[in-house]
């Protein structure tokens, strides 16, 4: 006895913390608080499939303990056989018909839902970005606006915007669960798909497919944000003179260490279609460092002298010149100005 209730004490707790950690999480970060129309179609087809799976269950364990309480072997009758069923072609026919039709179910409206998020025919006329999945991190070239950013992709509210996704390395997978479904990206095909944002916000994305040690960390953000103040964004990142001296001793010192340390042969500020590392024309508007580490300038010190240590297996680590302490100091300053628009993830609701 003192054995079934030990273990029915264990699997009460379990039980319990299972609860309440299903109830911790970030309300940009689930697809189970819909804020887009992708994650609106992923999250019908997710209850759908779980009432089918709870129909299922309910039926198996009826039948499960009607046969365990039924046919339980009895005192006087231990060698009592229940009549045999093989060869019952109405039971046979029911338990093939019944699977069958539960899959139709679960399977016309994902394949519906599938063509209706993969449809690109409303394109040619809506916001196009080109979205580059590296290791680890995300470039966004925005088609017709002259504009290149990596980390933060900005898009106004109540609109289509569809993404041409490609992998400069190996295969990743895009994925913001509150607005959307998930997309491969790959190196040898382009994979198109459309996101919309309901409301304004700041959705996190992750990648969803193993690319290497620093899988985990390889998150974005997108920053749903008015049509009108997209505009004032749009025009704000457009206008930027990458060679602007910075204010300050200190940050021009730090502009003129991002030249002589040949930050400059990976990162652009601008337009520039570089995509060795993360266009840095917004850096200092970001809310996060490497997109995991919060955006201070400690931080931005970590990662310059030691990237390594914040995402190992990145391409950054051992390709630049060392960069003493004093210096990487400098670089921080120079890189927070890099604030060319007003409209920041603040302006969503952050």
């Amino acid at each position: 006895m003192k054995g079934w209730m030990g273990k029915l004490r264990v699997l009460t707790l379990l039980g319990s913390i299972a609860l309440v950690l299903s109830g911790c999480g970030r309300e940009n970060l689930t697809a189970l608080i819909p804020k887009g129309y992708g994650a609106e179609k992923s999250l019908d087809l997710i209850i759908l499939s779980t009432v089918v799976m709870l129909f299922v269950l309910l039926i198996v364990m009826i039948l499960y303990v009607t046969v365990l309480v039924r046919f339980r072997k009895k005192k006087g009758k231990e060698d009592f056989i229940p009549k045999q069923v093989e060869g019952n072609k109405t039971l046979e026919t029911i338990w093939t018909v019944i699977p069958i039709i539960l899959l139709i179910i679960i399977a016309v409206p994902t394949t519906i839902a599938t063509f209706d998020l993969a449809d690109t025919e409303g394109s040619k006329k809506a916001l196009n970005v080109d979205v580059t999945g590296n290791q680890y991190w995300w470039h966004f070239n925005y088609n017709g606006q002259e504009i290149q950013t990596s980390q933060d992709l900005y898009i106004p509210t109540g609109e289509k915007v569809y993404l041409n996704m490609k992998s400069s390395d190996v295969i990743h997978s895009f994925w913001v669960p509150a607005i959307s479904g998930k997309m491969d990206v790959n190196p040898e095909n382009e994979n198109t798909m459309y996101i919309e944002a309901y409301e304004e916000g700041v959705y996190w994305g992750k990648c969803a497919e193993l690319c290497g040690p620093s899988h985990s960390l390889m998150d974005f953000k997108v920053i749903a944000v008015s049509p009108e103040e997209f505009e004032q964004w749009v025009s704000d990142m457009q206008s930027v003179d990458p060679k602007a001296v910075a204010e300050g001793e200190t940050a021009q010192q730090g502009q003129e260490l991002f030249q002589e340390k040949n930050c400059m042969g990976c990162h652009a500020i601008g337009s520039s279609p570089i995509q060795v590392g993360p266009n840095l024309t917004n850096f200092g508007d970001r809310t996060q460092v490497a997109g995991i580490k919060e955006h201070t300038k400690d931080n931005i010190v970590q990662w310059i002298m030691d990237p390594e240590s914040i995402k190992p297996g990145n391409k950054m680590t051992g390709n630049y010149p060392t960069v003493s302490k004093e210096e990487a100091n400098k670089i921080a300053d120079y890189l927070l100005q890099l604030q060319p628009s007003e409209i920041t993830s603040e302006s969503a609701g952050n």
